[in-house]
């Protein structure tokens, strides 16, 4: 009787190890809380000669804990959602703080990010409505302004690397559409894409990935999440379900939530510490609740 019990547990605890091994990880308790006695990361706000839009613009810049111009950096360029300007993350997400704690982690590869204003008009202010077609217009009208002009200019202020495999781009909803619209409409520009909870802006499938079997040649990384709860979860998983039909390996995670920033502090969370390193496309399925 003992023998059997014993191999009854030894069987109950291989299942729940196998189990384990595919959780599908999660920030952990206060990796948004602000720590002491940690290095921090700076940020600065930087002006920019727009030639696109032909006025000044703004963005914030964060450099690392330990940041040193005799290094150079690759770069995480983040964006916002509609109502949004280059401070949301930093007012909704602490994305410097979550940084920061990885940073101390020693989970990060050293990075500068970028958080601009998505909305690429002279008046870039989240004022008025919102949705008015000349405001909804200038989003697209970023992806000029990001390539051309605001690129250029972190690349000659800042001591980065400055070819494909350093550069990422990812956002939250209409940033996220932005993310996978920009970076994967020009992979000899991004290799690391993220959509946070992308929003209807996200173009078709078919138009993101024309030429999969190039996607899967230049595609460091491609990462599309969204919560389980969120009603804009149709954009992510037709995209996804695309993908997937094609063979373009990339991450599909859902995750519980809706449409807001607790789930996007837990996708910048899982997505930094992947960005930069080497990538094993056979470890995106733990990330996967699709199927469940």
């Amino acid at each position: 009787m003992k023998r059997i019990f014993f191999l009854f547990l030894c069987t109950c605890m291989c299942t729940l190890a196998g189990q384990a091994q595919k959780a599908i990880p999660h920030s952990r308790p206060g990796f948004d809380i602000e720590q002491a006695g940690i290095a921090k990361g700076k940020i600065d706000t930087v002006r920019y000669q727009s030639n696109t839009v032909g006025v000044q613009r703004k963005a914030l810049v964060y450099t690392p804990p330990g940041f040193s111009k005799g290094k150079k950096y690759p770069v995480l360029y983040l964006l916002h959602g509609i109502g949004g300007d280059e401070l949301e993350w930093l007012k909704n997400g602490r994305p410097q703080v979550i940084l920061d704690n990885l940073y101390a982690e020693n989970k990060l590869e050293p990075m500068i990010v970028v958080l601009p204003n998505g909305r690429a008009m002279k008046d870039d202010r989240a004022t008025g409505n919102i949705m008015a077609a000349d405001k909804v217009e200038a989003f697209s009208t970023f992806e000029q302004d990001l390539i051309q002009d605001l690129i250029p200019y972190i690349e000659k202020q800042y001591p980065v690397l400055k070819d494909r495999e350093h550069r990422a781009l990812a956002g939250l909803s209409m940033g996220g559409g932005q993310s996978l619209n920009f970076g994967l409409g020009n992979l000899d520009t991004f290799a690391w894409v993220g959509g946070f909870s992308s929003a209807p802006n996200t173009k078709a499938p078919e138009v993101l990935v024309p030429e999969p079997e190039a996607a899967k040649k230049l595609l460091k990384l491609l990462w599309i999440s969204c919560g389980d709860r969120d009603n804009l979860m149709s954009f992510s998983k037709r995209t996804h379900e695309y993908l997937q039909a094609k063979g373009v390996p990339h991450i599909f995670y859902v995750e519980p939530g809706g449409h807001d920033f607790d789930v996007w502090k837990n996708d910048l969370y899982l997505f930094s510490q992947l960005l930069f390193k080497p990538v094993r496309a056979s470890e995106f399925s733990t990330y996967n609740l699709a199927e469940e």
